[in-house]
């Protein structure tokens, strides 16, 4: 079996742009192949959860066994050429690759069918295997059809596949894909295509450096902003930009807890860009939030008998509102501006210059468990400081106090693999209470705001105010939820401690 690491990128794309692509890259001699691949796993999804995939692909008379492991620009991959006489998997090749032991109730998942124009070609010293794949995955009924560019780096210097991608993105649009054929076939089989995709834990092992642990939670949140906004594009969705919204915001903590070992160009260009698409969303998602937790929650109750009308009017204004936005969000999605983020954000993190700063090789190559718990202490403590008499501050006060809670879980969820999972999920749930109730009261805090930004007036304008009004009696009662679940968070034993 070969054995080694793959090193690629993978990009969405229109098939009507194929030849464009193709004739923007560099010579080199075509290859065209029909490939059938079955991929694998059990009922339960055991290898999916493990992070693992397995396939047998059919080209040309060869059947070949993969087994990839990982996720993102570098993956294990392990290759074996199957007797021709078994119609079946080699387990026995595949056994000691596992994360435990072989399951027996592997079967087949769903089928990729697909037409590969294949070109080896070399670029700044590099050897780089560029695959354009046009076809379809088919699992029982559901079929999707699917048009991917992969760069694969078969020697040289990672940096030629950034270069490479970034000629051919001018070509036309190619959109950064980091869920291979296994990820997609499965959620095809499982009906969650348009799902907004939440983040999974980044892999972080505790054996692994600062460098690694920053990198490693790096890909996770550019992962889910990608994913979902492929989802956006599609089929716009309030899941999908929240999920935009959290993964930035997860990109961005991670600039601020790994700030020592970061250069400052490169960190400060990459949350400009994140502040701007955080930016791009903010419309569609305060829409949506106002709609789900005000509006639908009032007309669902009835207590409005005497104003029912001037609420749906207000309601329809809104809806139209949000239509608009999320359309917005999604050309915002599609531009070029949007596409650039996600590459160059890969591209420093994966090969920027911060890799190689020898003032900060030390730091880079510390174990990151201890670096974890520094940082979880100092969030901790500027949590408790900012809140500190959270009852006697005013709205500004507590949405400071909102930001440090909300910077706490996210380091929370990122570290807490590396530490007793139990403790650390009842940490985390505590904070999200805390989180809950500071977000409510800083959505309320700004319904005047967002109201006075809409073209409202008559019965719907009428309706807006008495929601301004209903939200202010309720903010005595939020203050103490409040500051009951901050203290609550503050009591708890820090999971890191531990």
């Amino acid at each position: 079996m070969s054995d080694g690491r793959e090193i690629e990128l993978k990009f969405l794309c229109e098939p009507a742009d194929a030849a464009a692509l193709l004739a923007a890259a560099p010579a080199g001699e075509d290859e065209v192949r029909d490939l059938v691949s079955t991929y694998f796993d059990t009922p339960d999804q055991t290898l999916r959860k493990a992070g693992v995939s397995l396939r047998i692909r059919q080209a040309g008379g060869k059947r070949v066994q993969t087994l990839k492991r990982g996720e993102g620009f570098s993956r294990e991959e392990h290759e074996e050429v199957l007797n021709g006489a078994n119609p079946g998997l080699d387990l026995d090749a595949v056994a000691p690759l596992m994360p435990g032991d072989v399951p027996d109730d592997l079967g087949a998942v769903f089928d990729v069918r697909v037409q590969r124009r294949q070109r080896q070609l070399k670029l700044g010293g590099a050897e780089i295997e560029l695959a354009l794949d046009q076809g379809e995955i088919q699992g029982g009924a559901a079929v999707k059809p699917i048009c991917e560019l992969e760069l694969e780096l078969k020697a040289g210097d990672p940096q030629a596949l950034f270069a490479l991608a970034r000629d051919l993105g001018k070509a036309a649009p190619l959109y950064r894909c980091f869920e291979g054929k296994a990820a997609q076939g499965r959620a095809l089989v499982d009906g969650v295509l348009h799902e907004p995709r939440r983040s999974d834990k980044a892999r972080l092992g505790r054996s692994a450096t600062v460098a690694k642990g920053f990198q490693a939670i790096a890909r996770n949140a550019l992962a889910q902003i990608a994913s979902n906004a492929v989802i956006q594009r599609e089929a716009p969705s309030p899941g999908a930009v929240h999920q935009i919204r959290v993964g930035a915001r997860r990109l961005k903590s991670a600039l601020s807890v790994f700030e020592q070992i970061l250069d400052e160009p490169g960190a400060s260009h990459l949350r400009g860009e994140i502040e701007w698409l955080g930016g791009a969303c903010a419309e569609a998602r305060a829409l949506d939030v106002l709609l789900a937790e005000t509006i639908e929650p009032a007309l669902a109750h009835g207590r409005w008998n005497d104003g029912a009308s001037a609420l749906a009017d207000l309601a329809e204004t809104l809806e139209a509102a949000r239509k608009r936005a999320h359309a917005k969000t999604a050309a915002t999605l599609a531009s070029a501006r949007f596409r650039a983020l996600v590459l160059d954000a890969e591209a420093w993190v994966e090969t920027g210059v911060w890799l190689s700063d020898k003032d900060a090789a030390e730091r880079r190559a510390a174990p990151i468990g201890p670096f974890a718990a520094r940082a979880l202490d100092r969030r901790f403590k500027k949590l408790a400081k900012a809140g500190r008499d959270i009852a006697r501050q005013d709205d500004e006060g507590r949405h400071r106090a909102r930001i440090q809670a909300k910077k706490l879980r996210y380091a929370a969820e990122a570290f807490a693999p590396l530490f007793d999972d139990k403790a650390a999920q009842r940490f985390i749930r505590g904070i999200k209470a805390l989180q809950d109730e500071l977000g409510a009261l800083n959505d309320e805090a700004g319904l005047a705001a967002l109201f006075a930004e809409l073209p409202l007036d008559g019965p719907a304008l009428f309706a807006a105010g008495r929601l301004v009004g209903e939200a202010g009696g309720r903010k005595r009662r939020r203050v103490r939820r409040a500051a009951r679940a901050l203290d609550a968070v503050l009591d708890a034993e820090p999971f890191w401690r531990g």
